[in-house]
């Protein structure tokens, strides 16, 4: 019996830490809607907020360059991947198009 709660009490714990992720704005781009974006991606929002970490966004109001986008592409894309491989890149372009703020990128 005693296994059977903690098993139930680490699960909670990793539900719990994973909202509290998704409420969380993001370090580097905190008027991102997470959960929306991951909910299109049909990934948790703890996930989109790991993988997104370490991008690199151009300042609010402007769009990023070409060569921004391809070297934040090269690290998201691989990581959204291996939390969901249905994730193309042109899915991947539709979902953040869809919630930019500034609208569609040029040439996606």
């Amino acid at each position: 019996m005693r296994f059977y709660l903690l098993v139930f009490a680490v699960a909670v714990a990793g539900i719990a830490a994973n909202s509290a992720l998704a409420r969380q704005p993001l370090k580097n781009d905190p008027r991102r809607p997470v959960e929306k974006i991951a909910a299109d991606l049909d990934i948790a929002p703890g996930q989109f907020v790991a993988c997104f970490s370490n991008v690199n966004p151009a300042p609010q109001g402007t769009r990023a360059s070409g060569a921004r986008e391809t070297a934040n592409k090269a690290i998201l894309l691989p990581c959204l991947q291996a939390a969901n491989p249905a994730i193309s890149n042109t899915r991947l372009d539709a979902v953040m198009d869809k919630y930019r703020p500034e609208g569609r990128v040029a040439g996606n």
